[in-house]
């Protein structure tokens, strides 16, 4: 892209274009809007009540009946999606887990109760074994090892009672090979055209999960790390590499995660691929703006708004952010 030509000082006067603030609105070059966002929910068991995250300040998980409620109060913000996580009972987490699949599962139950209650609401589940699995892997570990192919056929049976529980899009956030088609062939086979696929295709091991993983009680349970699956953070090349292979096999929207240390990665995936682009602003990123905002550091309402014109400006058609509801009310004028 050639510079443009801009005439010398003072012909030329930048700040003329700054004066005021309707004429900045005027020029522009890009917006944030409620219907960019995407609120990520922790769900508990239990009957009206709720679970505050002690490294995620504001964010609480919540029965299905509060989930339900926080649905209502998404949708008069003008919020459009919902994604849900379960924080599972360590009774119900196995080797294979098996729990990832039961149709009366977490996610599952408030899928239901959410399209029931705000049918307009869009409801976004993750595909990936780490909330089931006592090993707290996203896949099912064999001999120290996370055994690609056997995953994938739990993979299908996740996403297949995901789509019947009436999930509007699945994100498959596992990184095992090949993921995407086999979700794909399955929705197709057993009439769930209609389902999309956001898949997590540059998703990399990375440091900023940790208050996430103790929000859905992984954690403990891990053993090891993820790195031979999840991506090196070194690496932007791979990403696109990933990228590609997810849409040719029937990914409709791809997702960078995370999402501020990855904007360049957000960058690339849009002007390479142009599909529809969306960032997670993961729960590390979450944390520190709300610590810094809670010692004074910084103004915690202004720097997260500028957190998510930045993924907007990277070119990210969305973003999947804790922040939404406040973001939400600040951008509707409800605050």
């Amino acid at each position: 892209m050639t510079s443009p030509r801009i005439a010398p000082f003072p012909l030329s006067r930048p700040r003329r274009l700054r004066r005021a603030p309707w004429i900045r609105d005027l020029v522009r070059e890009h917006e944030l809007s409620v219907r960019d966002l995407i609120w990520p929910l922790f769900l508990i068991d239990g009957v009206d009540a709720e679970e505050p995250v002690p490294s995620m300040p504001g964010v609480s998980r919540l029965t299905v009946d509060r989930a339900v409620e926080a649905a209502r109060r998404a949708a008069d913000l003008g919020i459009v999606c919902m994604a849900l996580f379960p924080r599972t009972d360590p009774a119900r987490k196995t080797p294979g887990a098996e729990e990832a699949w039961n149709p009366d599962n977490l996610v599952n139950t408030a899928t239901r109760a959410i399209k029931r209650a705000v049918p307009q609401m869009g409801v976004m589940l993750d595909v990936a074994l780490d909330p089931y699995n006592s090993d707290g892997h996203d896949g099912i570990v064999r001999d120290g090892d996370v055994a690609n192919d056997e995953t994938l056929e739990a993979l299908e049976r996740q996403a297949l009672a995901q789509a019947e529980a009436g999930a509007d899009i699945l994100g498959p956030s596992d990184m095992m090979d090949g993921r995407i088609g086999v979700i794909r062939r399955a929705l197709e086979a057993h009439d769930f055209q209609h389902v999309a696929i956001m898949s997590y295709a540059a998703k990399y091991a990375s440091a900023f999960y940790g208050p996430f993983r103790d929000a859905v009680g992984a954690k403990g349970a891990l053993k090891g790390d993820k790195k031979t699956y999840q991506m090196d953070p070194g690496n932007t090349d791979e990403a696109l590499r990933e990228i590609a292979a997810d849409l040719e096999e029937g990914a409709d929207m791809i997702m960078v995660k995370p999402g501020m240390p990855y904007l360049d990665v957000c960058r690339r995936a849009r002007e390479t691929f142009g599909a529809p682009t969306f960032a997670y602003q993961v729960s590390g990123e979450y944390a520190m703006i709300q610590a810094a905002a809670a010692n004074g550091w910084l103004d915690g309402d202004q720097a997260m708004m500028e957190s998510l014109l930045a993924f907007k400006r990277a070119g990210c058609d969305g973003v999947l952010t804790y922040f939404a509801p406040r973001a939400a009310q600040l951008l509707e004028g409800s605050a």
